[in-house]
């Protein structure tokens, strides 16, 4: 397991302690919670979770171990973009994996790291994504992109980035 180094500033406790006010001090606000810091970090890092053990008066290995059930959450900091790509019996089936393949190679992700460099693309698979009528199937930020080519993937991403290079 890679381990991440964050620093809990004073913006990550304000964070915290602003959802714990909104759900309360109860064990059975920890999900939440932890969605909040997920939501704002992208990822849950291990101080962070110390903290909110602390804060609900529960033991660090209770909160690490539903940080670590739930595949919603992250240890690991994700990208902007996170990419999903399903390799379900649909999917795979219908070429998901040339398509997975084309991703990686156009965000230059090498050595099997699902996170580039820069953090702006996480790229996975996944089992599925329940829309097996549309495979191959991938998501950016849980938006849907159906039927799936590695060329049409490549030209989204090239537009997500021609997008971003725009003035707002």
């Amino acid at each position: 397991m890679t381990t991440t180094t964050h620093t809990v500033d004073t913006a990550c406790l304000q964070l915290i302690d602003a959802a714990i006010a909104q759900h309360g001090r109860k064990s059975s606000s920890l999900i939440p919670i932890l969605q909040s810091v997920q939501r704002a970090y992208r990822y849950l890092p291990e101080d962070m979770l110390t903290y909110v053990a602390v804060a609900l008066d529960l033991s660090p290995a209770t909160v690490y171990g539903v940080a670590t059930f739930y595949a919603q959450f992250s240890l690991e900091p994700k990208g902007r973009y996170e990419i999903k790509v399903c390799d379900g019996t649909a999917c795979h089936v219908r070429k998901s994996m040339p398509v997975y393949e084309a991703i990686r190679k156009r965000v230059r992700l090498v050595d099997g790291r699902s996170t580039t460099d820069d953090r702006n693309y996480t790229v996975e698979t996944v089992s599925c994504l329940g829309a097996c009528g549309l495979a191959p199937v991938v998501t950016i930020n849980e938006r849907v992109y159906s039927q799936m080519t590695p060329e049409a993937i490549v030209t989204i991403i090239d537009q997500l980035e021609k997008k971003e290079d725009e003035p707002q």
